[in-house]
């Protein structure tokens, strides 16, 4: 399963770095195959210990603000492994 989430504290201005590197660390620390992006955090894995971990970095933004917003797109294809590289690699073979 891929699966891009963001998490989003409303009313702390324009930059929200220092909530997007709260959520790495706890991304890193899951273990999780993982891509950060400028706009999103991509996870491949099971889906319930992918979901564990947007909770809790949901949680640890909700945290230090006082309302965040989180938004979940999932890609779950039956059968598929390191759908991250094959699907990058794909597109990559089709600009040959």
């Amino acid at each position: 399963m891929l699966v891009e989430f963001t998490v989003v504290p409303l009313g702390k201005g324009e930059s929200v770095s220092e909530y997007v590197a709260e959520c790495v660390k706890i991304v890193r620390e899951s273990g999780i195959s993982h891509q950060l992006t400028p706009m999103a955090t991509i996870l491949e894995g099971e889906r319930d210990e992918i979901m564990e971990v947007i909770m809790e970095c949901h949680q640890r933004v909700l945290d230090m603000s006082e309302r965040v917003i989180t938004t979940i797109k999932i890609d779950d294809r039956k059968g598929r492994k390191d759908a991250m590289t094959q699907k990058i690699r794909s597109v990559k073979g089709r600009l040959d």
